[in-house]
């Protein structure tokens, strides 16, 4: 008898701490919004436009999605991804207008891929049931 967590109740850890990530970020997007600290020096009232939106397109996206990964419902899941497949566009097709950082999406691509390896063994190990 092995005595590591069935990979089911790994995943969901994996993806709670995935949520804590996405709450500290959903936080810190609004914490800029409502005037507490600025992005690299610049002030919400004082960015472009495009980075306004961006800032409240994540600042609600986050929190959306931390619930929903901290509940370890689908819909959740669902909007992590959609959240980090918008962030590896933004910085990637629209690199001219957000900057590339090529760190944060090598970290979407490797959170992304560990979920993926967690959830295909999860599904191995209850087909072996």
């Amino acid at each position: 008898m092995s005595s590591r967590p069935p990979w089911s109740t790994i995943l969901v850890w994996y993806l709670r701490a995935i949520a804590v990530l996405l709450l500290g970020g959903g936080l810190i997007h609004w914490a800029r919004i409502i005037g507490i600290t600025p992005w690299r020096d610049v002030w919400f009232w004082d960015m472009p436009l495009a980075w306004q939106s961006a800032t409240v397109f994540f600042g609600v996206l986050d929190l959306v999605a931390a619930i929903g990964l901290w509940l370890a419902v689908s819909w959740g899941t669902v909007m992590w991804l959609f959240r980090a497949g918008s962030q590896i566009v933004m910085h990637t097709l629209f690199s001219d207008i957000y900057g590339r950082r090529p760190y944060e999406i090598s970290f979407y691509l490797l959170t992304i891929a560990g979920y993926l390896l967690l959830t295909y063994l999860m599904e191995r190990e209850n087909r072996a049931r």
